[in-house]
């Protein structure tokens, strides 16, 4: 039996958890699933431009898994793309190091480490926060 491999470190949690292609309803679509780990390999390499040993360190895993999971991900992109599927986001075995929290109030967002107190808002004084890595991590249980 293969023991399960240790939590990847994801910088933030992602903007956005949906993609489609526009004027086709969701229901006629099919999707593709892409993990928040694949998700932060196509950020590092193909978005900030780091070589597979820079983003490897920086997720905390190897260079050849890195190189696997990067492979993997441009190919779910390119079939979603080219077959017109929706793409989703979510799922893994993950740890954030920072999230994004967001007032219900007022909409203002902000970024900070995650697994910390959520903090008023600075715009309008709410303590009505929501933490999106949260989101992420509820779909994990």
């Amino acid at each position: 039996m293969r023991k399960p491999y240790r939590k990847r470190r994801i910088e933030e949690p992602p903007s956005f958890q949906h993609f489609k292609p526009c004027g086709i309803p969701r229901r006629q679509l099919k999707t593709i699933s892409m993990s928040i780990d694949e998700y932060e390999a196509l950020r590092l390499a193909d978005y900030q431009g780091l070589n597979h040993a820079q983003a490897a360190e920086k997720m905390a895993i190897s260079r050849p898994t890195f190189t696997r999971l990067i492979e993997k991900t441009r190919h779910k992109i390119a079939t979603a793309i080219i077959d017109g599927m929706e793409l989703t986001i979510g799922g893994g075995n993950i740890e954030f190091a920072n999230t994004f929290h967001r007032c219900r109030d007022c909409g203002n967002e902000r970024l900070g480490p995650a697994h910390r107190k959520k903090p008023d808002c600075p715009a309008c004084g709410s303590t009505h926060f929501e933490d999106t890595a949260e989101d992420f991590m509820k779909n994990e249980e």
